[in-house]
């Protein structure tokens, strides 16, 4: 009986270390990095160069544009720098293509500028050394005399296998809307541009909010609003996909061609009709399910210091919604006897890619913004649990890298020391990474 409890010690201790050792550990991928939520994918695992590589990237402090990577099975990380001095601004955060040949592409603007760049890893699969970064000019005479001159801000690239590996590009580019551009030779020349998404009569100072995704073979997901909910009292959410040079509602029906862009809001299809009680809306992440169908993640505003986040799926006849949960207020730090100049930026959430039942969130908790882990049970019951707790510095802006074969997503997020503005902060990127 002796000897038979020893041996049941020995095995509850050699299990017991092999379950600690297999335990995910949060670690700091940047110490000095932030970004924004509209130029995706910030974030990807590598698929042709590397397996186990996560990469993503931000802006430092002193306004370098950076890289950073992860190697989940070396539990190493390395780090890289795209475009010293840039500008201190997280607008202009790098989103990541990778190439069948497994060099990587960055792409990344200044600010409402005049600058939007693409730079090229010098080995495959490394993001420690990136050639000098070269200037896309868009061209268009006349959507140049219609929308202005323009004025560069977010970049989301995408490369379609059942085009030929055609690289789009999207960004809110001129008069403050959604264009597109596209290149057949791997960003060495691109096509004139286009504006994807324009309300009528032309207003130049509005602006719609786009969030892509697209599975790399034959289609490009947009959830997208009327405009700034700053500027748009009833702020809604709507919903077009993108297919062989067409653009197509949720059911399938066409909106229009690439030649006859651009289409307005309300002929795309409407996911959300914002109202006075339920308030306006802004979007925050859009992925696909095993059906192609999209789901949709985006947050009310009944009141600027009530962000309600909600999570939509199309079931193929009707978007399924469901309220998740109240977040609180916005994360940035309002000086002292000041008016918040961002009060809608909330904590942010991230849908999972691994399994879109999945949600990675940011909730003020007793003053401070914490990650979340939400998920909805084959009941449509939705269940959560803490990935960090107590912490001292707010934990927001979550994000999935895209590319994740695992059934259980790693998730990175920004850990703000401080983030008084979107100019003005000291933030780190912190991931935790799947067994």
């Amino acid at each position: 009986m002796k000897r038979s409890f020893t041996f049941l010690i020995v095995i509850l201790i050699f299990f017991g270390g092999a379950c600690q050792k297999s335990k995910k550990k949060i670690q700091t991928l940047a110490d000095d990095a932030a970004w924004c939520w509209f130029s995706d994918p910030r974030a990807i695992q590598l698929q042709h160069s590397s397996g186990s590589k996560i990469i993503a990237g931000g802006v430092s402090k002193n306004g370098s544009v950076v890289a950073f990577s992860y190697d989940m099975r070396k539990e190493n990380i390395e780090k890289g720098i795209i475009h010293p001095y840039l500008e201190v601004d997280d607008h202009n955060n790098p989103a990541f293509l990778e190439l069948p040949s497994g060099d990587i592409l960055s792409f990344y603007t200044r600010h409402h500028n005049e600058d939007l760049f693409m730079s090229k890893t010098v080995f495959a699969g490394n993001i420690t050394q990136w050639e000098e970064p070269r200037k896309i000019e868009i061209m268009n005479n006349d959507e140049e005399e219609r929308y202005g001159s323009p004025r560069y801000t977010y970049a989301n690239p995408f490369m379609l296998s059942a085009e030929k590996n055609r690289i789009f590009l999207f960004g809110r580019w001129m008069g403050f809307k959604p264009v597109m551009i596209w290149s057949d030779n791997q960003g060495e020349n691109w096509s004139n541009s286009r504006v994807v998404i324009c309300p009528q009569p032309f207003d130049s100072g509005n602006r719609p909010y786009v969030k892509y995704y697209s599975d790399g073979k034959t289609r490009i997901h947009m959830a997208f609003t009327d405009g700034h909910p700053r500027n748009e009292p009833l702020n809604s959410i709507y919903y077009a996909y993108y297919e062989k040079g067409r653009f197509y509602r949720v059911d399938g029906s066409l909106i229009c061609t690439i030649d006859s862009l651009p289409f307005e809001p309300r002929e795309a299809t409407l996911v959300y009709k914002a109202n006075s009680k339920d308030g306006r809306a802004w979007i925050y992440d859009i992925k696909a399910d095993e059906n192609g169908y999209p789901v949709i993640a985006y947050v009310r505003y009944p009141t600027e210091e009530d962000h309600i986040y909600h999570y939509t799926r199309y079931n193929g006849k009707n978007w399924d919604d469901d309220e998740l949960c109240h977040a609180g207020k916005w994360f940035p730090q309002t000086p002292s006897g000041q008016r918040e100049r961002e009060p809608h930026y909330s904590g942010g959430l991230a849908i999972s890619l691994s399994d879109v039942s999945t949600v990675f969130l940011s909730r003020e908790m007793n003053g401070i913004f914490e990650i979340q882990k939400w998920y909805r049970t084959e009941n449509k019951e939705w269940k959560h649990s803490s990935i960090t707790e107590n912490s001292d510095y707010d934990q927001v802006r979550p994000v999935v890298p895209w590319g994740m074969d695992h059934h259980d997503s790693a998730v990175l997020w920004m850990e703000n020391e401080e983030y008084i503005h979107y100019t003005n902060y000291s933030s780190r990127i912190k991931i935790l990474s799947p067994v």
